[in-house]
């Protein structure tokens, strides 16, 4: 039985009680007015509901006296073993064996799609990170987002929304010229230009650019740094894509911000004029010492923003602007931005702009903000000198252990990772005890299968010892956890209900066999503890895969 049968089976029970004690007090009541809860101390049962307390006032009861009728009908219920009451109107509910270990059933039948849920159905969603400069390569703080936004995707969208992973590549402006210039400096044997991009990346771009246009040299200097600055940016973007791809982390969108400078094709105005104008209509813009700006303190912002300096030129936050509404424009009602720690001031001035632009700063746009992670013993990159690369913290540490890791922690909590552990095959690392737990329920079914145990037979009565009476709980809890992860924008939840998950399968493990030990006939509790093993192995193997992390059958 779970949570949403129980809550019609409340239903059923609280209506004709309340309108025992106040007629027409079990108007409007629902099922969904019923949340469950698992109680901390499993010897309380398997479910608790605060009904009675929540409804005491409605009906004009006593809180604990209401429980009581409550607890006495609702005994009765088929797969309900006792109902208690505890302090001022708990219900405390267990569940017989059968109803409780029907679930095991459920989970395997229901294979990749169990823990998926529609609380986010409806919900359109754009959800932007990692956003690298193309002008160097990805490092430590990008691999912190991309892990950290690649999980939240996959959580919104198991939860039922549609959703875009979105990569805005900031490629218009100043720092593209440099970029080029230090590419086309390399190829031409030249010392790093003072504004210029160090380090040995450059060169191999620029020999790669040489290798495409091996001409390069013979164009003339403008035609040199156009080619340059064009093949440049394009292998440096596919290096970016490619240690993405090796990463586990997968883009719908790249999303340039030249166009939304580009001129269209019938010479009308750019995606960021349109803006200027959109906003101005909305009756946010002013025009003061020859600039334009936009009146955000009218929603919370510090300060009014320029959008257009008095020399003609677009300031960045025109582009934010551009960038926003064409996401509207595309369709998106809601908008995610996750950020580094270097970007809090853009919270206030991204949601003002939302409001500026006639969508609610409260309810439209989501701004996260990530803080810095440092990896014990990491060296800098030899390429680019100065940072930490994603390709090689992947190449040292391995894709697994450094998604699950920076997964595990809330975004807004400055992460150290110590290397030690997460190169240890033990379960003082989080990642291998539960890719461990997940192997372990493949070798126990390659052993049952060697054992002649199969799941042709089902009894979840025999699912009464106390090991499995806990691991069903925290199996039942996974649904649920999927969802609130999603809603929070929280996937460290996830991370952590697996270890609990894993720590509990051990436990039965030590506990209750599979197989049968000698001489011993298979029975059905052998059977029917084998698609308890396994929808524990499935479950394992659906929250790692919402994490972006695999699951070995072998370790």
């Amino acid at each position: 039985m779970n949570p949403d049968a129980l809550a019609e089976a409340l239903l059923s029970v609280v209506a004709p009680l309340a309108e025992a004690r106040r007629p027409g007090s079990s108007e409007g009541l629902t099922a969904a007015d019923f949340v469950f809860e698992r109680p901390k101390n499993r010897d309380h049962g398997d479910w608790a509901s605060n009904a009675a307390m929540k409804l005491a006032k409605r009906v004009g009861a006593n809180p604990r006296e209401f429980a009581a009728e409550i607890a006495a009908a609702l005994a009765e219920t088929p797969g309900v073993a006792s109902v208690e009451v505890a302090g001022p109107g708990f219900i405390n509910i267990r569940l017989d064996a059968a109803a409780a270990g029907a679930l095991a059933r459920r989970i395997v039948e229901a294979g990749e799609a169990f823990g998926r849920n529609d609380s986010q159905a409806g919900n359109s969603i754009n959800l932007e990170f990692v956003s690298a400069n193309p002008t160097g390569p990805m490092h430590i703080g990008h691999t912190r987002w991309a892990a950290l936004g690649d999980a939240i995707a996959r959580l919104l969208l198991a939860s039922g929304a549609e959703l875009v992973r979105e990569f805005y590549i900031n490629d218009a402006g100043a720092q593209m010229q440099r970029f080029g210039r230090s590419v086309l400096a390399s190829a031409k044997g030249e010392p790093t230009p003072e504004d210029g991009y160090p380090g040995a990346y450059i060169d191999d771009l620029a020999q790669r650019v040489l290798g495409a246009r091996p001409d390069l040299l013979e164009l003339s200097p403008d035609e040199q740094e156009q080619v340059a600055l064009d093949l440049g940016y394009e292998l440096q973007m596919a290096d970016l894509k490619q240690s993405l791809e090796k990463f586990n982390v997968h883009f719908d969108v790249y999303f340039s911000e030249r166009l939304l400078h580009a001129t269209p094709a019938d010479g009308g105005p750019s995606l960021v004029d349109q803006a200027v104008d959109r906003l101005r209509a909305q009756g946010h813009v002013f025009d003061q010492d020859d600039a334009v700006w936009v009146r955000t303190t009218d929603f919370g912002d510090d300060k009014d923003r320029v959008i257009r300096r008095s020399n003609g030129e677009y300031t960045y936050f025109a582009a934010d602007a551009a960038y926003y509404l064409n996401k509207g424009d595309r369709g998106f009602a809601h908008k995610i931005y996750l950020l580094g720690a270097d970007h809090h001031g853009y919270v206030h001035r991204l949601k003002a702009l939302a409001g500026a632009a006639g969508d609610d700063p409260e309810k439209d746009i989501e701004v996260l903000i990530g803080q810095l992670v440092s990896v014990n013993g990491a060296r800098l990159s030899k390429r680019a000198g100065n940072i930490i690369e994603l390709d090689d913290l992947r190449d040292w540490l391995g894709t697994d252990a450094l998604r699950y890791s920076l997964a595990r922690y809330p975004a807004d909590s400055p992460l150290t990772l110590d290397p030690e552990i997460l190169q240890k095959r033990t379960n003082d690392n989080p990642v291998f005890y539960v890719q461990y737990a997940h192997a372990r329920t493949h070798n126990v079914a390659r052993n049952a299968a060697d054992s002649g145990v199969t799941r042709d037979a089902f009894a979840p009565e025999l699912l009464d010892h106390e090991t499995e009476s806990a691991l069903l709980g925290a199996l039942q809890e996974f649904p649920r956890v999927v969802a609130f992860a999603a809603e929070l924008r929280e996937p460290h939840r996830v991370a952590r209900y697996l270890e609990e998950l894993a720590s509990l399968y051990h436990r039965w493990y030590d506990n209750c066999r599979v197989t049968p030990l000698g001489d011993e006939a298979v029975t059905d509790l052998h059977r029917t503890r084998l698609w308890l093993n396994d929808a524990t192995g499935q479950v394992l193997r659906n929250g790692l895969d919402l994490l972006g992390v695999s699951a070995p059958e072998r370790m």
